[in-house]
């Protein structure tokens, strides 16, 4: 699952990241308002954690702009204490939640998962496909033959493919999902990875498989 952070204070917003990726989570960091709607223009986003005072462009307006264009992007909204009327104001303008600074880690974590539920397309934490089961609470993708705690990208992987079964998902979506758009990473570091998944598919006994269409992309399907 993919996150933008639009924060200002660069120390935050750097613990913000190292926070949200220790928990499985694809993060891109903006540090202006202007910057945020030029990433949210080229970028897919499932939720967005929006600071209200930021420079060139103030987070309740880059939140009307949204909405107007018709974005529907889950919206975390960072207040201060004494920013009683943006907060009302931001959820006037259709931000799902706000959380006031300082927060604690756990409370952000509640707050994203409640806010982004729907976005994965169901309410269960755990995601079923065959004999195969993935937890978003643990990362643990197991069968009755056994378990493995997936590795951060590992996770993104698999529940990007298991959001979407049967479907085929281009090569370059998953990049920029997983890895960000503005990544160094190489296209074939996304090849190792479903590398990676396909032999843990094949130590559980799976009755799902990782299909490659050759220059397109890759589905979850049954096995043969």
């Amino acid at each position: 699952m993919r996150l933008l952070i639009a924060e200002d204070e660069r120390s935050l917003s750097k613990a913000l990241t190292v926070i949200l990726e220790k928990n499985n989570y694809s993060v891109d960091a903006a540090y202006d308002g202007e910057e945020a709607l030029d990433y949210l223009a080229v970028g897919q986003y499932d939720g967005l954690i929006l600071d209200i005072m930021m420079p060139k462009i103030d987070g309740l307006t880059v939140l009307k702009r949204l909405r107007a264009k018709g974005n529907s992007i889950p919206v975390l909204m960072l207040t201060a204490k004494s920013e009683i009327d943006d907060r009302v104001a931001g959820l006037d303008y259709g931000a799902n939640d706000y959380l006031t600074k300082p927060f604690d880690t756990k409370e952000l974590l509640a707050r994203i998962r409640a806010m982004t539920r729907g976005r994965s397309g169901t309410q269960s934490s755990v995601m079923t496909m065959g004999n195969i089961s993935l937890d978003r609470t643990t990362y643990e993708l197991s069968s009755p033959s056994g378990s493995f705690r997936l590795a951060n990208k590992e996770f993104q992987v698999m529940e990007l493919l298991m959001s979407n079964p049967k479907q085929l998902i281009p090569t370059e979506l998953m990049m920029e999902k997983i890895w960000g758009f503005d990544s160094d990473a190489e296209i074939n570091v996304v090849w190792a990875y479903i590398s990676y998944l396909r032999k843990k598919l094949t130590a559980l006994n799976a009755n799902i498989k990782i299909k490659a269409s050759r220059n397109a992309g890759y589905s979850l399907e049954a096995a043969e």
